[in-house]
């Protein structure tokens, strides 16, 4: 079976872009990871409205990527701090991704926003495609593509 005869309905970029794959939804996670939490935050930081927001919100905790915190300011009612679970710390790379292409392709000429560096030695951060043998760097032309066991005929 080649691949334009499999069904796409078990792909897992497909399955991906139905939870996550909708630009507020990215913003927000982008917001997330770097440790907004509170529902006022993320709706003046990102500017999109109350309801809006509180879908994206209410979908990302239902799906897993995120959980509600009680938290409690003196003298107001409690609300909900919004998280990271490591669900949603595993989309972390994918954030990555996106920003990287983006600083390559679609960059202001203001410069990037974030100047993202490891902790230890101070050089940039980039994302990479490795296999598990531990072959860093991999091409598109490095990669042997075969349909996987999930994969059956389109109907």
């Amino acid at each position: 079976m080649e691949w334009l005869e499999a069904s796409t309905e078990n792909c897992p970029v497909q399955r991906t872009l139905d939870v996550v794959g909708e630009k507020w939804t990215l913003l927000i996670l982008r917001d997330a990871v770097n440790g907004v939490r509170r529902f006022d935050d993320f709706r003046r930081h990102i500017g999109l409205s109350e309801a809006v927001l509180s879908d994206r919100l209410r979908k990302l905790v239902a799906a897993g990527i995120l959980k509600t915190v009680p938290y409690r300011e003196p003298g107001s009612r409690s609300r909900n701090e919004y998280r990271l679970t490591r669900k949603g710390w595993d989309l972390w790379p994918v954030l990555m991704a996106l920003s990287q292409w983006g600083q390559l392709h679609a960059l202001g000429p203001e410069g990037p926003l974030l100047d993202l560096r490891h902790a230890d030695c101070d050089a940039p951060v980039r994302v990479v495609v490795e296999c598990c043998a531990d072959h860093a760097a991999l091409a598109p032309g490095d990669v042997t593509v075969r349909l996987g066991s999930g994969a059956h005929a389109r109907s």
